[in-house]
């Protein structure tokens, strides 16, 4: 029988922003959790990207659109092709639903520099 996930605890455990861990897989999704600290590159997905912000507060920045402010318990998805970073000012903790193959840096031409 499955065991019900603490996800306070695995937010506890979370030391390095921006290191996405997989903490179950639902239907054909898979459920992560990532603490958040800083600037994220600017990116885009081949697919949609659920954020649910679980502590502290951030933002989500959309190219052409308003910004996003995510507080705890709020959620927001971000529809596929759009071209997105989450900043966080103070550390933070969100929950994101995605397909297994999802990159963390979105599709080809969007990728950090080195």
């Amino acid at each position: 029988m499955p065991e019900p996930i603490d996800l306070d605890a695995l937010a506890a455990s979370l030391t390095q922003p921006w290191k996405p861990v997989d903490v179950c897989l639902a239907n054909e999704a898979v459920v992560r959790i990532a603490r958040l600290e800083g600037e994220f590159p600017w990116h885009r997905h081949a697919e949609d990207e659920l954020f649910l912000c679980l502590l502290g507060r951030f933002v989500i920045e959309l190219e052409g659109e308003a910004p996003v402010t995510l507080d705890p318990h709020r959620l927001f998805v971000v529809p596929a092709g759009m071209t997105h970073r989450p900043v966080a000012r103070e550390p933070a903790v969100t929950l994101l639903l995605e397909r297994p193959e999802t990159l963390q840096y979105g599709i080809e031409g969007h990728a950090p520099a080195p």
